[in-house]
Formats: structure tokens, C-alpha cells, sequence
């Protein structure tokens, strides 16, 4: 069953993305805002999907403050990338530049408003990776990071990226953490199980902390479902 629940789950869920992609080439020459509107819709859509065709229920704990935050999240799974659209009001998402050139999907991904970090770049990506983080940050943003860089399996607890830290200290706002259990669930594969995946917004970290004590308190704050 879980077999059948997941290949329709993909059925759907990329023919609706190419809808939405397709809506946003629509409205965009019209306003940023009705952008910013399309792409939530299709996180809901996505979260539609989740819920009702794979079965998996997101049990959330604590919300999210408006305004412009750094918002570190526990990366295990694809799901919570999608998810972090919904999280907070339109964030600014840092993600990998290969998903910023997919056709059609890239573009729109640069028009709603991402950092794609090209991992080989090293000095420069994260020169322009703080660029982008001003930009988001003068339009009253939040900016949302997976800090560990990469997915990881449930369980696993690597240490945190150097460019957290580097955007940590040049935008100066506080951090939100945000800790789950997707791992358990949803793997690399097709094939996804039911259940509640189980989401936990922590205590917001203040700003101008030391690398040390930063990337320590983040990182004990994402993983604490990790188990």
C-alpha cells in the first residue's frame, strides 16, 4: 500500500508543481506579492498531498515570530524544505544552486526569492550567500537555512556548516531552531511510510553569540527529535 500511496503521491505532486510553476510565469509580471501567494499555494498543495494520499500527519509544537529571523532547520528528508514555506511568512530559503537552474522550476525559485549556494565555490559562495541574506533582510524576510549543509539520515548529528555561522554574524538577528523527525519516515527512496512526523520550534537564540557558542546551542536545539 505504501508503494501505491507514494507513486501517486509523485504523479500529483509534480504535475501540480508544473501547474504552479506554470501560474507563477502568469502572475509574475503583475506583482511580487501574487508570486510570493502562488508558491504558498503550492506548499499547501504539497502539504495537501502529504497529509491525504501518503498519510503522514505534521504535528507541530511552537510557532514561528514574524519579521526577519535566521531560521535554522534539521535537515533529514525533502519534506521539510517544502514544509519551511509554510513555517513563516515567505523566508527566503538558502538552498543548493543546481535546484536554481532546474528549467522552468529555477526560475521560479529566483523570482519568489532564493539563495542558491554553488558548494564548490567556497569564498565567494559565501560572499554572495551574505549579499543575498542583506537583500532578504531589508525586505523584512526571515531567512530559512538547513545549517548541516546537506540530508542526513535520522540519527545522525554532523556539525554545522561554516556559512551558518558567516550568516549568523553578518545579518546579526536572532535564530529560530527548528527540530523533527522526518528522517524516520521519509528516506531517499519512493517509498514513503504513514505516521506523524513530529515538528518543534525552539527558544529563540539571540544574536551576536561567538561561533562556539552559536553553532553549539543550534546545534543541540535541531536535534533534539533526533533520536
Amino acid at each position: 500500500m505504501s508503494a501505491i500511496r507514494s507513486a501517486l503521491f509523485a504523479v500529483l505532486f509534480y504535475l501540480g508543481t508544473l501547474a504552479y510553476v506554470l501560474l507563477v510565469f502568469a502572475v509574475s509580471p503583475f506583482s511580487t506579492r501574487a508570486v510570493h501567494k502562488v508558491v504558498r499555494g503550492w506548499s499547501n498543495y504539497h502539504h495537501f498531498l502529504v497529509l491525504y494520499v501518503l498519510g503522514i500527519r505534521m504535528s507541530f509544537e511552537g510557532d514561528i515570530p514574524p519579521g526577519p529571523y535566521l531560521i535554522a532547520i534539521k535537515h533529514q528528508a525533502m519534506v521539510e524544505t517544502i514544509e519551511a514555506l509554510r513555517l513563516a511568512d515567505t523566508p527566503v530559503v538558502v538552498m543548493k544552486r543546481e535546484l536554481t537552474t532546474i528549467p522552468l522550476f529555477g526560475w521560479v525559485t529566483r523570482r519568489y526569492g532564493v539563495i542558491g549556494v554553488d558548494r564548490e565555490a567556497g569564498a565567494r559562495a559565501l560572499r554572495n550567500m551574505l549579499a543575498e541574506g542583506k537583500r532578504a533582510i531589508e525586505q523584512g524576510r526571515p531567512v530559512a537555512i538547513f545549517p548541516e549543509g546537506t540530508r542526513v539520515p535520522h540519527g545522525k548529528r554532523p556539525e554545522l556548516r561554516p556559512g551558518f555561522a558567516g550568516l549568523y554574524r553578518a545579518l546579526g538577528l536572532p535564530v529560530v531552531p527548528v527540530a523533527h523527525d522526518s528522517g524516520k519516515i521519509w528516506g531517499r527512496g519512493l517509498a514513503k511510510r504513514s505516521g506523524v512526523i513530529h515538528v518543534r520550534v525552539g527558544e529563540v537564540i539571540p544574536a551576536g553569540l561567538k561561533r562556539d557558542d552559536i553553532e553549539a546551542r543550534v546545534h543541540a536545539a535541531i536535534n533534539l527529535l533526533n533520536s
